[in-house]
């Protein structure tokens, strides 16, 4: 007979997964799904790199051809010339904010009347117009020697059209029709000589220039102010700058060939470092993302200069202060405002919060405040001001758990040691989660400079670079931004086109900045984990 004793029951049952999906246990079909997800998020990745690469490549190589055209058709030798109308144009805005100065010293310091004012002003309108009529024979130049570049530019732009027509005929089997196709060819030595024939003449009338701009200055009005005499020397001393710059414009000129080929590595740095965004345009088509690219920093940088502090604020008092029924009330509802469509915040900015501080920086007793009072109510500062609202919610959810992180150990020894609530929050809490709040700012960076519809809707969409002389008062004007420029001009490009391949390198750069923000970011909480274990 078996004398072998039974076998011991366990202290505890042990259960195992014996549950079986087409061949594997229920751990496997878990491992699956979770690592299943993560392949798939590194697929989505991927496809997206890919994508963006493939649309914005081809940009480069366009672009190489668009600054080619511009070249060769003469466009660049016209645009060294107009560039000293553009000159002179900054020269008469000059001259206008200074008879704004001077307007406001009568009317609000003197207590004149407008009629009075604009009497006063009255030698100084004739210097005014003197001054703005120099222009004029280096103007009518220029509009003559457009009009010729233009010409240029189309017959070659016609030709390369039918050249593509043909070709297409030819794919399709239809010689007889591409035979038909007449093709014009440039002669680009025999249209440009007229243009190039006019350097005399221009040499002429710079000289021309220079001397009524001498004369001018001749009868330069007193200022009723030292301050404002001050501008009007510095005024002189820009006019003589601009006058010293015409023997250069004109060695670029002499030296100026159409043979000279683009380099490749132009098309990147026109690309980079240009200050114009300029499209649809008869003259020349500019693809700089500098203008964007400050617009979107600049918003970014306002948003942040409010949300940090409100963010990680709220996190410190909830955190370390507050009581559980405020916990409860503050936390849901600083959280609930992710929940807020990004559409209905743009809507509130461009109805209520745009009219509100362009009203609040009307008032007299805010005029000290840079930038007081101002007329654009959709600016920097309005789309700062709603991004901060989108930021606050992740800086605080992530900084708030930054401090919960620091080991109870850190406030509970300070506090054995004699400190304040205060001084163990200054001194031991925030120092020890200094990394997770930084992570936090940035996480909250990269969130809104990928906002799209509050820029969009309430950042001004002026494609130029803030006008940074005056100061703080910079973010109370209109910029464009990455985003918004991708969203407005997307739906209206032709498919393959220049423009089309601009906007996808744009989301090539901002998608490359988004991955850097959020790398340095895990790095900081990476490093934040190791120093706390």
């Amino acid at each position: 007979m078996d004398q072998t004793p039974p076998a011991e029951e366990p202290p505890f049952p042990i259960k195992k997964s014996r549950a079986r999906f087409l061949g594997l246990s229920l751990d496997d079909v878990i491992r699956a799904f979770f690592g299943g997800n993560a392949v798939v998020s590194v697929i989505v990745l991927a496809l997206i790199t890919i994508f963006l690469f493939r649309e914005g490549a081809g940009f480069f190589t366009q672009n190489r051809q668009n600054l080619t055209i511009y070249r060769q058709a003469g466009l660049e030798y016209v645009d060294y010339m107009r560039q000293q109308l553009d000159d002179h144009t900054a020269l008469n805005r000059y001259l206008s904010d200074l008879r704004l100065r001077q307007f406001k010293y009568y009317t609000n310091k003197q207590g004149m009347d407008i009629a009075a004012a604009n009497k006063e002003l009255a030698a100084f309108d004739d210097f005014s117009y003197n001054f703005s009529d120099t222009v004029a024979p280096l103007r009518g130049l220029v509009s003559d020697l457009t009009d010729v570049a233009s010409v240029i530019k189309t017959q070659f732009l016609v030709a390369e059209d039918k050249k593509t027509e043909r070709q297409q005929l030819l794919a399709e089997g239809k010689v007889e029709e591409a035979a038909a196709v007449n093709i014009d060819r440039v002669d680009f030595d025999a249209q440009l000589a007229p243009l190039v024939g006019t350097l005399p003449m221009y040499k002429e009338v710079n000289e021309e220039f220079a001397r009524q701009l001498e004369a001018v200055f001749k009868d330069t009005p007193l200022m009723p102010t030292p301050e404002l005499q001050g501008r009007m020397d510095r005024f002189k001393e820009l006019t003589h700058e601009f006058v010293f710059g015409f023997p250069a414009i004109e060695k670029n000129l002499e030296n100026w060939d159409y043979h000279k080929e683009v380099p490749f590595s132009q098309s990147f740095s026109a690309f980079l470092f240009g200050r114009d965004w300029l499209t649809a345009s008869f003259w020349q088509d500019w693809y700089g993302v500098v203008p964007l690219v400050v617009g979107s920093v600049m918003v970014s940088l306002v948003a942040l200069l409010f949300a940090v502090p409100l963010g990680v604020g709220a996190a410190i008092y909830i955190n370390q202060i507050a009581t559980e029924t405020e916990r409860k009330l503050i936390k849901p509802g600083i959280e609930f405002i992710s929940a807020i469509p990004s559409v209905v915040l743009g809507f509130f900015g461009v109805a209520v919060l745009g009219q509100t501080l362009r009203a609040l920086s009307q008032l007299s007793w805010l005029e000290w405040v840079p930038g007081f009072p101002y007329s654009e109510r959709l600016n920097i500062l309005t789309a700062g001001c709603l991004l901060a609202l989108i930021a606050v919610p992740t800086i605080f959810t992530l900084a708030e758990d930054a401090l919960n992180n620091v080991p109870r150990p850190f406030k509970e020894a300070s506090m054995a040691l004699g400190a304040t609530r205060l001084q163990t929050i200054i001194r031991i809490i925030v120092p020890a989660s200094l990394s997770g709040i930084i992570s936090a700012v940035l996480l909250g960076l990269g969130r809104v400079i990928g906002e799209t519809m509050v820029v969009l809707l309430c950042a001004g969409n002026r494609i130029a670079i803030p006008d940074f002389s005056a100061g703080l008062a910079v973010i109370t004007q209109p910029v464009h931004t990455m985003t918004g420029i991708i969203a407005q001009e997307m739906g209206e490009v032709a498919q393959g086109s220049i423009h089309y391949r601009a906007l996808f390198v744009v989301g090539m750069l901002l998608f490359v900045i988004a991955l850097v923000i959020n790398y340095l970011a895990q790095k900081i909480v990476n490093r934040y984990r190791i120093s706390i274990g």
